[in-house]
């Protein structure tokens, strides 16, 4: 290349020699809470940080993680997540962290006034639905959700196992066609 000469930065040769990570936005999932999608009638989803310490990272990054029993709370103007379950580090020392302390959730201030007001209507709840590393970055996915009746839930069981049975008779029927 000439002095002066312009080069475009993409076609530019890359410093360092080092392992780049890909920034394509993909999630690698960590934990869900299915029981949260069957008890709760889901209003609205929320992405949010997660104030983690180094050994919940590690633990996090092995894939072990529960959000079973977990919810999330609003304290003054902080969003908390209350009894999500992430192991203790194997390799861990002294400093390995507490197994069901709660963790701070990073949300902006108009998303926390929302849920806040939201929240305090009768039935109306805030529940973590996963757990997942975006970008390198620890994240969760929390959604204000309102509590199901119990002929909700086998409304939506019914609707379910009704949408595989249609998908099953469909896939038979073109198999049939084909001649399988």
């Amino acid at each position: 290349m000439s002095k002066g000469m312009y080069v475009p930065k993409e076609s530019q040769p890359k410093q360092g020699g080092g392992a780049a990570k890909a920034k394509d936005g993909k999630r690698k999932i960590v934990a869900q809470n299915k029981k949260a999608r069957h008890d709760y009638a889901i209003i609205d989803t929320y992405e949010a940080g997660l104030v983690l310490t180094g050994t919940e990272v590690k633990s996090l990054r092995q894939g072990r993680a529960s959000l079973t029993d977990g919810f999330v709370q609003i304290d003054g103007n902080e969003a908390w997540l209350h009894n999500a379950h992430i192991p203790e580090y194997s390799q861990g020392t002294w400093t390995n962290h507490t197994v069901r302390r709660k963790r701070k959730l990073l949300l902006h201030r108009e998303e926390i006034d929302k849920l806040a007001s939201k929240s305090e209507e009768t039935g109306h709840t805030i529940v973590p639905l996963a757990l997942y590393f975006k970008d390198g970055r620890a994240k969760a996915e929390i959604a204000l959700a309102r509590g199901k009746k119990e002929y909700d839930k086998r409304q939506t069981l019914r609707e379910k196992q009704d949408r595989r049975e249609s998908d099953r008779a469909i896939a038979a029927a073109k198999r049939k066609q084909r001649g399988e």
